[in-house]
């Protein structure tokens, strides 16, 4: 499953009203460990099924970001059940990404 690009308008219809978990990868563009970890986030969307994997540009959702207390990124939030359930600060290697996910 592709990425799906957040933003405030569909943050939550795609995250909190989603029946599945939903990864949301907070990140910004001029953020260096944001752009070491995209590539891998892709990577995770394209082979996970049982989750939903999202990106919040917090330069464009900043009020999204505060909301959740996104005060590093890169910030990876697993959402289940509409609720934050675990939270990674940091770019992480893609298997750190998906034992994150299982837990």
């Amino acid at each position: 499953m592709a990425v799906i690009h957040l933003t405030e308008e569909n943050f939550e219809r795609e995250v909190l009203q989603s029946d599945i978990p939903v990864l949301v990868d907070f990140w910004a563009p001029w953020c260096g460990p944001c752009k070491m970890l995209s590539p891998i986030i892709d990577e995770v969307a394209e082979e996970v099924t049982d989750v939903k994997v999202c990106k919040v540009n917090t330069d464009e959702a900043d009020t999204v970001a505060f909301q959740y207390k996104v005060m590093s990124i890169p910030t990876l939030i697993l959402f289940k059940n509409g609720a934050p359930a675990a939270t990674s600060v940091g770019a992480k290697p893609k298997s750190e990404i998906l034992e994150f996910i299982k837990a």
